[in-house]
């Protein structure tokens, strides 16, 4: 029986159970052990009616062995019942009760209980990821979202450990040799992928919150070395305002008893929602100093999780097919929050920045597909955790704000929380609730926005006579041929025009842009502004062009323009045509290069310098492709030494300036950076930036093995060693190349970070010939890597160890053939490489651009 479960399989199976409760006993007194550390002892007691008695059904487990099942009283023997992922239940009474005793397994992937070891003193955490269906890892489940139970977790482990879970943590039973048991109390209703464990020598900040059910308990934890970086008050303070104003736009108090936060080694993502146990990335723990943009992503992801406690956790989508519930609407409250309860009020700028960027490169990839998916069985979903999910998603949202009203918006979601607590729903049992609030028929406005693929092209279109004043002024909205759909938007028209040698808005017009025309009145016998920005406070969800006369005011003055969502836009509208080829790629690194300078908006700074990267280094054809990279290193080893002293903006540039370099006289100063006979005014040299600088001098050839080497035996921490293995990674001979493929791809037995940062370490080259060799044998190991690995560490691999930076014909060809010889393949690996594909034939599109005539 395969892992994978499809929807009507779990359709079937909620219909049959009902009213589960799960006793879990996890025995990991041999964690530490040498003899036993990859394995735990998992016990799982589950009861739960059958609606048709007589019938069969099947509990998931994924585990190395199952020493006994025994159902209603009865043996089963688990050679014949379990096949590695399930166990058939052969016959179900009324009231039924199954004990299943198994040996679990340690991951080191960030998937189940995951084990880490920390090098900087050798102590072990463990931590659960339970999402999307590994629970299932971990003890014996109904493993999908609409089946909800009651859980009593009870753990045995060392007495010096922290034992976090869902419920309150118990004072703990001493078991004798150092050992101790937490009996855990029984969870509210709540879905498997959920629920959590986190174990470990973990070091604890305690507070509490005042929220409308009284005092709430706070844990905020990490590991011991990492605990001397903790900024726990800030950190705690985001919480807060969080719970403050989620509790006032929900109208509903927060559901659960306490509220942990635990920063987590060798993470996949940034966080994830368990209830009352919230694990974090500990990326966002900082031992240096980070850009702006960092600490405000933390805070986001803060505020994320915990709009999960309600959106999420006490209404819970039915299937898998309404993630986008779950995901965009924390994003959406997520930054909303940010931008009205903490000190981020342009948060909807970085939204725009970042989120929106994500949306519309997913969106316009061959693996688009609506915001509301098909997700026919697990395997489907394993891909759809993407910029469409998240921030087209949360996009939609906020045109669906601005559609219905605010007001009535949050009435509704009001109305949705009280209806369906404690219960799953899907798209329909929202949708009820928004029109019952607005008065507005949204089945329509639902099928255009979230049941659909693709992003229109909204093109202004300005008439003038000879005088200046405009005659005539449309929006002409277009769609991919593939992706027809053309789609009503609510928006903003801003005319700006100078004042002194700033661009400023003159003139607002909001107005529903619907069909491929809507004509603009309003504009008709005005005088033309200098720039007509088209989405002016990115209302809706849309790519934009500038008329001609526009993109010239904005491309000579970018920095002109005073309000910086208003400059994104524009800026965001430049790069969207040079994406689309219709902007030459050397043009718009002169542009960014100017807007650069003296931007000071971090967001804005670490988006031009990622475009930058991506037009100098793939998009730029390759005859201008030395020169063009030469003239954006010296341009921002300019900008880097012109940016105030001890700045974001200085980091960000020294960042990526030592990072493009191939010049000796730059890299000579790199290196006195590093060893700290030159200095620059405010840079701090910390653990961070010697990375920083070493891994530049390792891609130039500057440094070898064992530099690296000594550097990590001198950095013994994870950062430490994720670093190292990026540095090692980036070393441009072929042996250096040869031995981080071995490493990565051949054996991929380190730890899910390890590997990822060996293949980013790999794929970084100032010379892309060098990867030649592995284009083929990247395609020919993609199946025994898919078959070999889970799928977050087999994604890790197809992603990072992809010769992305060739971006030439035969690696089209190359890959393309791949795509045709392997119709039957996995479809999350065919999902992987087909948006390398795609990025591939847009960088060609672009280099066929740049050669031809400004």
């Amino acid at each position: 029986m395969s892992a994978n479960l499809t929807a009507a399989a779990a359709r079937e199976r909620a219909a049959l159970v009902d009213d589960v409760r799960y006793l879990i006993t996890l025995d990991l007194t041999g964690v530490q052990r040498a003899e036993g550390p990859h394995h735990f002892a998992t016990t799982t007691t589950v009861s739960f009616t059958s609606r048709e008695p007589g019938a069969p059904t099947t509990l998931d487990l994924i585990a190395p062995a199952v020493r006994a099942v025994t159902l209603n009283g009865t043996a089963l023997d688990p050679g014949e019942c379990f096949d590695g992922s399930r166990i058939v239940l052969p016959t179900t009474q009324e009231h039924n009760e199954v004990v299943v005793e198994a040996t679990g397994a340690y991951t080191n992937t960030g998937e189940g209980l995951h084990r880490f070891v920390d090098p900087a003193d050798g102590q072990v955490y463990l931590y659960s990821q339970f999402q999307v269906a590994d629970a299932r890892r971990v003890f014996a489940c109904f493993d999908q979202p609409d089946i909800k139970a009651v859980f009593e977790l009870t753990v045995t482990a060392p007495q010096d450990w922290a034992v976090i879970s869902t419920s309150p943590t118990p004072e703990p039973v001493p078991a004798g040799d150092g050992l101790a048991t937490w009996t855990f109390a029984p969870t509210p209703l709540l879905s498997t992928y959920v629920t959590s464990l986190v174990a470990g020598p973990y070091v604890a900040h305690h507070d509490s919150v005042t929220t409308r059910s009284g005092e709430v308990p706070l844990g905020l934890y990490c590991r011991a070395s990492l605990e001397p970086y903790l900024d726990a008050d800030a950190f705690l303070d985001t919480t807060k305002r969080g719970f403050a104003y989620y509790e006032q736009e929900f109208d509903f108090a927060f559901p659960f008893e306490k509220y942990d936060q635990i920063f987590t080694p060798e993470y996949n993502m940034g966080a994830m929602e368990n209830v009352g146990a919230v694990t974090f990335n500990e990326k966002y723990v900082f031992r240096a100093k980070v850009s702006d943009v960092v600490v405000e992503r933390r805070g986001l992801t803060n505020l994320h999780e915990l709009a999960h406690m309600w959106f999420g956790n006490l209404v819970t989508m039915r299937w898998w097919d309404d993630l986008w519930l779950n995901e965009s609407f924390a994003e959406w409250a997520s930054v909303d929050a940010q931008a009205r309860a903490t000190q981020w009020e342009s948060a909807w700028t970085t939204f725009a920045i970042v989120s929106k960027s994500w949306a519309y490169r997913a969106d316009s990839l061959s693996s688009t597909h609506p915001v509301a998916a098909d997700i026919p069985d697990l395997d489907a979903i394993a891909g759809n955790f993407d910029g469409i999910t998240y921030a087209k998603g949360a996009s939609t949202l906020k045109q669906l704000v601005a559609y219905v009203g605010r007001d009535a918006f949050i009435t509704g979601v009001q109305r949705y929380f009280r209806r369906h607590a404690w219960g799953n729903t899907e798209l329909a049992d929202l949708l009820v609730e928004l029109e019952a609030t607005s008065g507005r028929d949204l089945r329509t406005w639902s099928r255009l926005w979230l049941e659909t693929s693709g992003v229109n092209t909204l093109h202004p279109e300005i008439e003038v006579d000879d005088a200046g004043i405009i005659t005539g002024a449309r929006i002409r909205q277009t769609a991919p041929e593939s992706l027809p759909t053309l789609r009503p938007h609510r928006l903003v028209v801003g005319s700006y025009d100078y004042q002194g040698d700033s661009l400023e808005r003159a003139d607002r017009y909001e107005l529903d842009v619907d069909g491929p025309v809507t004509e603009l009145p309003a504009l008709v016998g005005r005088p033309r502004p200098a720039l007509l920005l088209v989405n002016d406070e990115d209302l809706a969800y849309a790519k934009v062009r500038l008329d001609p006369q526009s993109l010239a005011t904005f491309v000579a003055s970018p920095r002109a323009v005073i309000d910086s969502l208003a400059r994104c836009l524009a800026q965001g509208a430049a790069w969207d045509m040079t994406r689309d080829a219709e902007m030459r790629p050397r043009d718009y690194v002169s542009l960014a290069l100017r807007a650069l300078d003296g931007e000071r908006d971090a967001t804005m700074v670490r988006a031009l310098l990622g475009q930058l990267s991506v037009a100098g280094s793939v998009y730029v054809a390759p005859e201008h492709r030395r020169e063009c990279l030469r003239h954006i290193a010296i341009e921002l080893r300019r900008l880097a030494h012109e940016a105030p002293a001890g700045s974001d903006t200085q980091l960000q540039l020294v960042t990526a300036w030592a990072s493009t370099t191939t010049d000796d006289a730059d890299l000579d100063e790199v290196a006195a950076l590093l060893d700290g006979t030159s200095t620059l005014p405010g840079l701090a040299v910390d653990a961070d930036m010697r990375w920083t600088l070493l891994t530049a001098l390792a891609t130039s050839g500057r440094v070898d093995r064992d530099t690296i080497v000594q550097a990590m035996d001198t950095d013994r921490t994870a950062s430490g060693q994720e670093h190292a293995a990026l540095a090692l990674g980036s070393l441009p001979t072929a042996a250096d190349k040869e031995a981080a493929w071995q490493r990565g791809v051949v054996e991929a037995t380190e730890s899910n970070k390890v590997v990822e940062a060996t293949g980013f370490g790999f794929a970084r080259t100032h010379e892309p010939e060098i990867l030649r060799p592995y284009v083929e044998r990247f395609l020919a190991m993609l199946e025994d890597t898919w078959a070999r690995h889970s799928f977050a560490m087999a994604e890790d691999i197809a992603v990072a160890f992809y010769p992305a930076t060739l971006a030439d014909d035969a690696l089209l060809e190359a890959t393309q053939g791949w795509l045709d010889e392997h119709p039957d393949a996995p479809a999350s690996l065919r999902r992987v490489i087909a948006e390398h594909r795609d990025a591939v034939a847009r960088a060609l599109r672009a280099q066929a651009r740049d050669r031809e005539s400004a």
